[in-house]
Parts: C-alpha cells; structure tokens; sequence
C-alpha cells in the first residue's frame, strides 16, 4: 500500500468528524496534516480540526492527533478501539492522557484501525529530562508524581464487559510466571546463538517467581519514553497497546530497566533510587512493594530487553531489513545481559 498521502487523509477525515458530530459536512475543516516522527509501531499524525458545532453553541476548533495503524502492517494484534478505551477510562481515573474523541475499526474510513485524540504540548524525549538544565526542576518531583500516577493506573477498573480482548493471566498461575514463560520461550528460540548470561538469569528467575498476589491493569510500557512532560513535570503518560492485566510491580520494574536510564546511574527511571520510587508509589495508594519482588521484574525486564534487542539484530544479519539502527541495536544486547550480571550479582 503506498505512503499515505496527507491532503487525501485530510478529506477523509472531515467526511468521518462529520457523521461522528453530526455537523454539515461542509463545515468540517482539517487543516496542517502533519505526520509526526516517532511511534516505531504506529503512525502518529498532528492536525487541526474546525466545524459548525451549533448544538453546543458555535464553531469548535480541536488541535488533534491521529493514532493509526500503518497500512499493510501485519503480525500485530493489538487493538486500537481498546487503546481508546483504556484512554478513556484512564482520564476518568485522574490519570493523565491525552482526551480521546473518537475510534473507528472500519478500514474502509482510512485503511486501518484508529482514533483521534487531543494534542498536547510538550516533550518526549529523555534524555533531554535527564541532562537539559530546563527541566531540572521537572525532575525533581518527577519520581514521586510517576508513582502516585502508577498507583493510579493500578487501581482503575478492568471490568470484562468493557474491556474485551484485554490479555490476562492464565488462570490458576500467577502474572510473574506467565510473563516468564513467554521470555525464557522467546529465549529459547534464538538457538543456536549462546546467551549463557540469559541461561543463567532464566534460571535465577524460576527460582524466584513472586507468590500469585494482586493482579491489576498493567500499563505494559512505563518508561521515561513514554512520558510527556514540560518544564512544570509530567503532562501525560502515553503509549497503552501493550496494556493488560497483571502483577501490577511489573510496571515498576519495567521503570527501573536499565536501558531505560539513558546513562543516568539512578535506576528509577534515570532519576531517583528504587526506594524513592516504592515510596511515591506506596504513597499514592498503591501499597508496600518489596525490593526483591521490584528486583525480580527488573531482571526480567532486561531479560525481554536482551532477547528484543537479539531478534532485531537477526533481522539485520539475516538480510531481511539491513538497517544501521537494527544493527546498533543488536549490539546493545551486551549492556541488557550486563544489567542482568549486576542484579544476579547483588542479590542474595
């Protein structure tokens, strides 16, 4: 399927605000379509929208963002009308989201799944919180406001009803083992490669498997990466497809993956200690967290970092996508399993 072309987007997308607000078609404007880089997984467009909106008393303007997926993408399951929905719930949670307006599954609208949501000011990338003198005082609080938000996102509703095709543990065994079995499964496949170091930490993690405990929606991808923010702190927590329903300290752990620390020596996130992190977290309501069961997820959260990070290197070698950031990416399999070796090497 070819590149999609912004101006025919543009049309398309008029013609579906139009029957979503019920405003005279030939009132909606889309203007200044403008694809946005990141979102490796998905397509991200930024666009202003204007119609005659004469039932809520005049013309209403929206800055607004496009989340598709990218035609012709397949091997992907994930479900953008459930994105939408956890956005959803997530805002009337208190968690900050950017505010969802519609979804459409129909891919005769724009080829693929989607939904549009609010633009936000404010910026992504972290190495700019970690090191740029302008978000100094961002980064002070920002440790203790991640946790109070993920306590938030922990104990918002996952009713079965409203969130269909939200994965969830196999019943009868816990998250922790489930999520394990998938990353030693997907270890395994990278045979005939050796990876002692993830032979070894495959082993130290069945030996200890946190106790089924609470299970609860887990966001899936809390990282740095993931957070907008400003001079002010934390302006939204974006990026839910990976979202589901777990141990809900796998999300603390996934913050706490060294790869996510952009060279910082702080491992919540780049920018306090674990024990920061557990307090803001238990705080916020989110209740007591043990160090070893955070370490547990931790580890494993470089575990699936090395094995992601392997896979995307064989694409390179195999001649299937020659890329210079697949191959950067292979070579970073060494700082993962170095990761792993300092948490196998401190723990008791």
């Amino acid at each position: 399927m070819p590149p999609a072309d912004a101006e025919d987007l543009s049309t398309r997308l008029a013609a579906f605000i139009a029957r979503e607000s019920g405003a005279p078609e030939a009132s909606v404007r889309v203007s200044d379509m403008t694809r946005l880089a990141g979102g490796a997984s998905r397509e991200l467009w930024s666009l202003d929208a204007e119609w005659d909106a004469r039932a809520e008393g005049g013309p209403r303007r929206l800055g607004l963002v496009l989340r598709r997926d990218p035609p012709g993408r397949i091997g992907d399951f994930s479900d953008r009308r459930l994105e939408f929905e956890l956005l959803r719930r997530a805002d009337a949670g208190g968690v900050p989201v950017p505010r969802v307006h519609w979804a459409c599954t129909n891919a005769e609208v724009l080829d693929t799944p989607f939904f549009l949501m609010d633009r936000l000011e404010g910026e992504t990338i972290p190495r700019r919180l970690l090191r740029d003198e302008a978000y100094a005082a961002a980064r002070e609080g920002m440790v203790g406001r991640l946790g109070g938000i993920l306590a938030r996102i922990h104990a918002l509703d996952v009713d079965r009803r409203r969130l269909r095709g939200l994965e969830r543990p196999v019943p009868g065994r816990s998250a922790a083992a489930d999520q394990l079995a998938l990353a030693a499964t997907a270890a395994r496949e990278l045979a005939p490669d050796p990876h002692p170091v993830l032979d070894l930490a495959a082993r130290w993690l069945e030996a200890r498997l946190p106790a089924p405990g609470r299970q609860t929606l887990v966001h899936g991808d809390y990282r740095i990466g993931n957070v907008m923010f400003d001079a002010r702190g934390v302006v939204a927590i974006l990026d839910w497809e990976l979202a589901h329903v777990g141990d809900p300290v796998e999300d603390l752990g996934w913050l706490c993956t060294k790869a996510w620390r952009f060279g910082s020596a702080l491992p919540a996130g780049g920018l306090a200690s674990r024990e920061a992190l557990l307090e803001a977290y238990e705080k916020g309501g989110g209740g007591p967290v043990s160090l070893d069961h955070l370490l547990f997820w931790e580890a494993l959260g470089s575990f699936k970092v090395a094995v992601v990070f392997i896979r995307q290197a064989h694409v390179h070698l195999s001649g299937t996508l020659p890329s210079l950031e697949l191959a950067s990416l292979g070579r970073r399999t060494a700082e993962a399993e170095e990761a792993l070796v300092e948490i196998l090497e401190g723990a008791p």
